[in-house]
């Protein structure tokens, strides 16, 4: 029996705004609100949200969010693409005189609005101070370098008081850029102390940082700040090629000590030149996003960041491309992997969350990066990622019950596949409805005794 997926718009409120900010589960592995219920980021990167879109367009792009289910959006206060001299929509530029100690008043009055409206529509914003290219610019940063340890702790002092009283805030440092030594590592430390004077505490301020790509072994944000009091999560960026073992990052981090929560905050985007490379690769498609989404995820992270190439940049036809966008940003915010990445925060919040932890020891099978298999579990259910279709043996006895329910869960169109109910054995051979390139699925067992309703019911 087929079961269908019901859209966002007819799921949430969006007239239901922000009620309090996130903390830390008491596991230490997720997200949660204030009154204690899991929170699942599905964020997306528009990283030029505040830069480049004046408020009628602002508005747009966020309801169109919300209705998609995502929960976290991702922006620049200092953004990438000239941030500092190229005025926004309203002829406004952020700083007098490129100094970080003397912000523009009518500049974050922008600012101020996007954000009201995000928490009015429930959206979480992923608030970048800056991005990285003003601490180092680098061979494709704009910049100019402007923060030093002394201004990076007064301006994070100054903005973390202005947007104190906003709930809707994560406070998100680096803004793709690694420290190169330890004045670097000084500057960022200097801003999130700011950032934590000004709202009142580190309590108060949910923060993480946002790195470019780096080893396996380096460890995205933790390489440098992973003992910081104030690190409250840990960021990947896995970058923009298509064969990535994500899941080998997500494990990597979440296996540290002392537990933190990680992330992948930024993907391979939808639509994006694959290792930057179109010529050669091609572009990315939102089975790629798929891929990687569900690979994360299911080995640890707490939720995943969605991105697309036409829409970080706010691209419309009046702008100079960066790296050759496809579509608008308004007609790109419905490409289908947008609204795809909403069926995996579905089928995550349809089972208990606090208690999924990673599990590869579920599954047998001999795959490569290209069709590989990802497993993850609860106490009652088990969830299990076959990214081109192929068949997986799984060993189902590690959950609760004596019998199970097991159904396909389509992860193109979220709907629900049942296939059937049986004694619970050591282990099963499960076969997907389809095989091949693009055909992914996502096998469901559920301990039948906790009588767990199908994904979008």
């Amino acid at each position: 029996m087929h079961r269908k997926f019901f859209p966002f718009a007819l799921l949430i409120l969006l007239a239901t705004a922000v009620q309090a900010q996130l903390r830390v589960s008491e596991n230490k592995r997720f997200l949660q609100t204030a009154d204690g219920k899991p929170f699942f980021w599905l964020g997306d990167t528009a990283w030029e949200l505040f830069h480049r879109l004046n408020r009628e367009e602002a508005e747009k792009y966020l309801k169109n969010r919300a209705e998609k289910g995502f929960t976290v959006i991702q922006a620049v206060v200092l953004a990438e693409l000239d941030g500092l001299h190229d005025p926004n929509p309203y002829g406004e530029i952020p700083l007098e005189n490129d100094d970080p100690t003397k912000p523009r008043e009518a500049y974050f009055q922008h600012v101020d609005f996007i954000i009201r409206k995000a928490e009015q529509v429930g959206l979480y914003i992923g608030l970048l101070p800056t991005w990285g290219d003003k601490v180092f610019k680098d061979r494709w940063g704009v910049g100019p370098e402007i923060f030093n340890t002394t201004n990076a702790r007064v301006y994070g002092q100054w903005i973390g008081n202005r947007y104190k009283n906003q709930k809707n805030i994560i406070w998100i440092l680096g803004g793709d850029r690694n420290p190169r030594h330890d004045q670097d590592v000084a500057i960022w430390r200097a801003m999130a102390e700011g950032i934590a004077e000004g709202v009142g505490g580190h309590d108060k301020a949910m923060m993480t940082f946002h790195p470019q790509p780096n080893n396996l072994e380096d460890g995205g944000s933790a390489k440098w700040f992973h003992y910081d009091a104030w690190l409250d999560f840990n960021m990947f960026q896995t970058g923009h090629c298509r064969e990535n073992n994500v899941w080998d990052r997500m494990q990597w981090a979440y296996n540290l000590k002392p537990v933190k929560p990680v992330l992948d905050g930024e993907p391979l985007y939808e639509d994006h030149p694959v290792c930057f490379n179109a010529n050669d690769l091609g572009t990315s498609s939102a089975y790629d996003v798929r891929k990687h989404a569900y690979f994360d995820v299911f080995a640890g992270a707490f939720g995943h960041t969605y991105g697309c190439h036409d829409v970080w940049q706010m691209y419309a036809p009046h702008r100079t491309p960066i790296n050759g966008p496809h579509h608008p940003w308004y007609v790109a915010l419905d490409l289908p992997g947008a609204g795809q990445v909403g069926y995996l925060r579905r089928l995550i919040e349809s089972r208990p969350m606090f208690d999924r932890i990673p599990d590869q020891s579920l599954v047998k099978s001999s795959l490569n990066v290209n069709d590989h298999i990802q497993a993850t579990r609860g106490k009652d259910y088990i969830f299990v990622y076959s990214a081109q279709g192929k068949k997986f043996t799984v060993y189902i006895s590690k959950i609760s019950g004596t019998e199970i329910n097991a159904f396909w869960y389509d992860p193109r169109s979220g709907r629900s596949t049942e296939i059937g109910k049986f004694p619970k054995k050591e282990q099963q051979e499960f076969i997907p409805p389809t095989s091949g390139y693009g055909q992914d699925w996502v096998l469901v067992i559920d301990d039948a005794s906790k009588k767990f309703t199908l994904p979008g019911e």
